[in-house]
């Protein structure tokens, strides 16, 4: 026979937990795998402290996606041994959790400079490789926006003096950005150091906000835990 009563319910409800952890063990690595995509994909960032949180949160995702599985096992089997382990290993989660968390927040106060340093050279470097041009490319089309604070950054590209990389139109075409300077309604108004700072912090948030939301649902977890461990040993029956 199985535990009985309310630790029938509480068994129950640490089932659910767990199915839940697991759901939000694959969101974050999700969630991080797409914030780190955008910083290196996206754009070249050459601060390697960017990485710190999304590499972080992918790592507590793929722990808590099997810890989640390995919970679950133990509340169904009514195992105090992996119930207890289950536990011990979901508190030392919720200090990583809490540690990306402060480094995210730390991150968005630098995000500044990081994007600063990392802009730096798009306008004298735009044509130095195929690479470092389809980044700076896609960083435009991507987040339309023009230049490093606005499309008057470009005014050097071509000797004529008002000639923009296609990628600063609103309609990107084949030599749309040739003369664009002189009909400035053509072209993204917004320079890139603005928008990617407001898209990283954007995501940054998301971040600290996903980390701190599960690390309550797995402080609710142990406490499930804590309680259906003490009415297996207390002698409740057990299957």
């Amino acid at each position: 026979m199985g535990v009985e009563g309310g630790m029938k319910c509480v068994k129950f409800l640490l089932f659910f937990f767990n199915f839940i952890f697991w759901i939000c063990g694959l969101a974050l690595i999700i969630v991080g795998i797409l914030v780190q995509m955008a910083l290196h994909n996206t754009f070249m960032i050459k601060d390697a402290s960017a990485s710190v949180a999304p590499l972080v949160v992918i790592g507590v995702g793929v722990v808590i996606f099997f810890i989640a599985f390995f919970g679950c096992c133990g509340a169904w089997r009514e195992s105090y041994c992996m119930i207890t382990t289950f536990s011990i290993l979901l508190g030392l989660i919720i200090i990583v959790e809490i540690g990306a968390a402060i480094a995210g927040y730390i991150f968005r106060g630098k995000l500044t400079l990081i994007v600063q340093d990392s802009l730096t050279d798009i306008i004298s470097n735009y044509n130095s490789t195929d690479d470092f041009r389809k980044a700076v490319d896609n960083l435009q089309e991507n987040l339309r926006c023009c230049g490093v604070n606005s499309s008057a950054d470009w005014k050097t590209f071509r000797p004529d003096g008002n000639s923009v990389p296609d990628s600063c139109c609103l309609n990107v075409t084949i030599n749309c950005g040739i003369g664009a300077l002189a009909v400035p309604t053509t072209l993204h108004q917004e320079g890139c150091q603005k928008a990617l700072e407001d898209f990283l912090g954007k995501n940054i948030q998301w971040i600290i906000v996903a980390a701190l939301v599960i690390a309550f649902l797995q402080i609710m977890g142990i406490v499930f835990a804590c309680m259906l461990m003490r009415g297996i040993r207390s002698g409740y029956e057990v299957m």
